[in-house]
């Protein structure tokens, strides 16, 4: 067995074994550079590993994508996650998945994270840091979704308040109006009482003024004496049924006193040829009768 090893170590190139010295040697580095935080001496010691030493390793492959994660360039970090997610490995597969949750969680994704963190834990159920994330996850989704059902509820409440308030105000509006309008019809019917109030009163002033005027003229005419107020009397007692036989007659009063300024005219002229007649001397010795 000895002689078979030497033999195998003999037909090897030297610069094979040096190759495998120094992938060994870069990977302890990059390991040390990683674990003291120094995340860019560490990638770069990976990148060395994959581009000049042409190392094709999945664990390689995914200490550059967390180094990136941790350099906060999230833009690699999320190209070299991607690629990892057909690897053989189900470590290396479930690591990346969770990783691009978290990832994804940090951009709000929340329901992307939880496809990530579901899937990791397919790939390797017994990563538990997955399994943790997928329901802690779980919870904040039902936490935003109630936070959006309540905040629909109070969009439509206050779209509601809203029409209400309009509608309120619109009420109030055509309440202000209707009062308006009463209110100029009041006072123009105040105005309208209140020129006939005026005319009332002009129209009282002006019959009161009349009254006056008539009583200063009766004060100023002589009374009758009391003859004549009886034969006024009589004049108008008589001038009462007078009036009725008339209508009785159809004769207007106007007619009527043609008729009787024609007797009077008469009687006039009767009156003034007996006047002319010459008449006897009355003897003073015979009695009147």
């Amino acid at each position: 067995m000895k002689y078979f090893l030497t033999a195998i170590l003999l037909l090897s190139p030297f610069n094979d074994l040096d190759k495998i010295a120094r992938v060994n040697k870069t990977k302890k580095e990059a390991r040390e550079a990683y674990l003291n935080g120094n995340y860019e001496a560490a990638l770069n010691k990976y990148r060395y590993l994959t581009d000049s030493l042409q190392v094709i390793d999945d664990d390689i492959r995914l200490n550059i994508a967390n180094a990136y994660y941790n350099l906060a360039d999230t833009a690699q970090a999320i190209d070299n996650y991607s690629q990892l997610f057909d690897s053989k490995s189900k470590t290396v597969r479930s690591t990346a998945h969770q990783q691009m949750g978290i990832l994804s969680s940090k951009n709000k994704k929340f329901e992307e994270a939880l496809d990530h963190f579901r899937e990791a834990i397919k790939a390797n159920p017994a990563n538990e840091d997955a399994r943790y994330n997928y329901e802690l996850m779980k919870k904040i989704l039902k936490k935003q979704e109630e936070q959006e059902q309540q905040q629909q509820n109070q969009d439509q409440k206050n779209q509601e308040d809203k029409k209400d308030q309009e509608q309120q105000n619109q009420d109030q509006q055509n309440k202000d109006q209707q009062q308006k309008q009463e209110e100029q019809q009041q006072e123009q019917n105040k105005e309208g009482e209140g020129e006939e109030q005026e005319k009332d009163q002009e129209q009282q002033q002006e019959e009161q003024k009349k009254e006056e005027e008539g009583e200063q003229k009766e004060e100023q005419q002589p009374k009758p004496q009391e003859g004549e107020e009886a034969e006024e009397k009589e004049g108008e007692e008589q001038q009462n049924p007078l009036s009725e036989k008339l209508e009785e007659m159809k004769i207007s009063e106007e007619k009527a006193k043609m008729i009787l300024e024609a007797l009077k005219n008469k009687e006039i002229q009767y009156y003034q040829q007996n006047k002319r007649k010459p008449t006897k001397r009355k003897d003073p010795k015979k009695p009147d009768w």
